[in-house]
């Protein structure tokens, strides 16, 4: 969303919704099934599947979002993948070594091509990651790179690309040295942020990931034959893919259509052979029926559906109006009578796989009394006399059947609990995203989906004011000075403190209010096989096929 970035996001949403980012997967040959080979063999195996919304970016250097993540995983491939199993395994580097520090790692490349028949090399490896860190291409996921020496300098323009700790020894040979050791690093290279770019192609066109055709070229299990923008992406088999024998699907359609309830008509109709989560949405009044019938697919995953504040922007400057706002939401009402997918209300910003006292979290949902006496305080430190000489507070979404339900109800209980006068605005996920990251909101619905599984991954956010996926503007140099401790403290269980007592300050600071933990529900086709959803909630198609 990366993720996790996830982005679920744009629309990963009823329930998981998100934003975004996500994590990429990998898994043997041998695990594929020979049955299913068998089996897939007089089948057509072209998938169908709904993505919502056009993707922001597909360059693996600019994606910062689930939409744009749920293509790339299928394009893309890095050093790594995540398994069926959920662990990181080897694909483009055919062998790790670590140095006794693990603070060096060398990845020896396998012989694999682009999807134009150019060789995979470490130099491509090492172009993409230096490009993203370049402060002139305002990648939002270039902090992903902070772990390797010298990243976070280059990105704050303190340092020439040519510091950074990786090198290409020979074209398949890549060194990487690390800031510190980082146990999670190989789920990392798994992470699109980590995927390669092919160099030359890139170097004589600088906008080659604009639009489909000979220059857009990938490394992964697929290959874009087709982006009409606004309308659908095709992919199809890439038969220089290094792994080509394990892929049995052979083409994917991508629709773009945002509209849960003709998703699910289509879906029924036999237009799609999949509907709902992580790639489209399921309409949320559909979901009882849904799970009547024993058709619903639900899964928990490690990802979070929050609201940000924009704590630059007017009475969301004040820290007790934040968290008046923050206590007044009454979460259990929202899951049960709106999202009705599993999800579990949040009152914590770390998921609780990750954390497992989260699913209580720091304070009690619908607190209505808690919530008058912080906007009591609030006002009184604004020296406003009353709730009416509150500024009216804007809340943004972007455009969806169930972001809009939950924004009407959090608006109701703001203004029924607390007197708060509350504006909504909404857009679509392109321009949404955009006016975020520019801080033109006051109050903006995001979530975020795990890109490696880690609690970092969703304070880290968080870090800096000006960070790519922060979005609040909200700093804390004891939050910071945390979670950089964190990363030097080889005890796990120290470790493991330091980031929860980083968590104790954010939910105190209240930069953003959780509203629920995100689960994936989907329908699809009986005869649909291995599509592998993980427990950070991205979807691989590598291993899928008809049965």
């Amino acid at each position: 969303m990366k993720k996790r970035l996830s982005v679920f996001f744009s629309m990963l949403l009823v329930l998981s919704m998100f934003l975004a980012a996500c994590a990429g997967s990998k898994d043997n040959a041998d695990d594929k099934g020979t049955d299913g080979g068998d089996k897939a063999a007089d089948v057509p195996q072209e998938l169908r599947v709904n993505i919502n919304s056009e993707p922001p970016a597909l360059h693996p250097g600019l994606a910062s979002d689930a939409t744009s993540g749920g293509v790339l995983l299928q394009t893309f491939e890095g050093l790594t993948r995540i398994g069926k199993d959920g662990k990181p395994e080897n694909a483009m580097a055919e062998e790790i070594t670590t140095s006794d520090d693990l603070k060096t790692y060398t990845f020896k490349l396998r012989d694999a091509k682009w999807s134009n028949g150019d060789p995979v090399t470490a130099e491509d490896f090492v172009y993409a990651w230096k490009w993203a860190l370049d402060p002139a291409n305002q990648s939002a996921y270039a902090y992903q790179l902070y772990y390797i020496t010298n990243a976070t300098k280059i990105n704050a323009g303190e340092a020439s690309v040519d510091t950074l700790g990786v090198k290409a020894l020979d074209d398949k040979t890549l060194e990487v040295t690390l800031e510190n050791a980082t146990p999670y690093f190989l789920e990392l290279t798994a992470f699109y942020t980590y995927y390669p770019v092919n160099h030359k192609v890139a170097e004589a066109n600088p906008n080659w990931y604009t639009e489909a055709g000979a220059d857009y070229v990938s490394n992964g299990p697929f290959k874009m034959t087709e982006w009409s923008h606004q309308d659908k992406i095709v992919l199809e088999k890439n038969d220089t893919y290094w792994d080509a024998d394990t892929v049995k699907l052979t083409k994917v359609e991508m629709y773009m259509i945002n509209d849960p309830n003709t998703e699910l008509s289509m879906f029924d109709n036999g237009e799609l052979d999949r509907a709902g989560s992580p790639f489209g949405t399921l309409p949320t009044d559909a979901l009882p029926q849904l799970k009547d019938s024993g058709d619903l697919i639900v899964k928990p995953i490690a990802g979070t559906y929050w609201y940000k504040f924009n704590t630059e922007n007017g009475p969301l400057k004040n820290k007790n109006i934040r968290k008046a706002l923050a206590y007044a939401i009454n979460r259990k009402a929202i899951v049960e009578n709106i999202t009705q997918g599993g999800q579990i209300p949040a009152m914590a910003a770390v998921p609780p796989s990750m954390f497992p006292e989260n699913e209580q979290g720091y304070f009690s949902d619908n607190d209505v009394a808690k919530a008058k006496e912080f906007l009591a305080t609030g006002l009184q430190e604004l020296g406003l006399k009353d709730v009416s000489e509150l500024p009216a507070i804007t809340l943004s979404y972007n455009t969806s059947e169930a972001h809009q339900k939950i924004a009407q109800a959090v608006q109701d209980m703001w203004k029924k609990e607390l007197g708060v006068e509350v504006t909504l605005d909404n857009a679509e996920w392109a321009v949404y995203i955009d006016k975020l990251h520019k801080g033109d909101f006051m109050v903006g619905r995001m979530g975020w989906l795990g890109d490696f599984n880690d609690p970092i991954n969703f304070l880290e956010l968080f870090r800096e004011k000006n960070g790519g996926n922060n979005d609040t503007l909200w700093e804390n140099a004891e939050f910071k000075k945390l979670l950089d401790d964190s990363q030097k403290e080889t005890d796990a269980d120290k470790r493991a403190q330091m980031l929860k007592d980083a968590e104790a300050i954010f939910m105190d600071e209240m930069p953003v209010a959780p509203i629920y933990f995100y689960t994936n529900v989907w329908v699809e086709k009986e005869n649909l096989k291995d599509v592998v959803v993980s427990g950070l909630g991205d979807v691989q198609l590598k291993w899928a096929y008809f049965e």
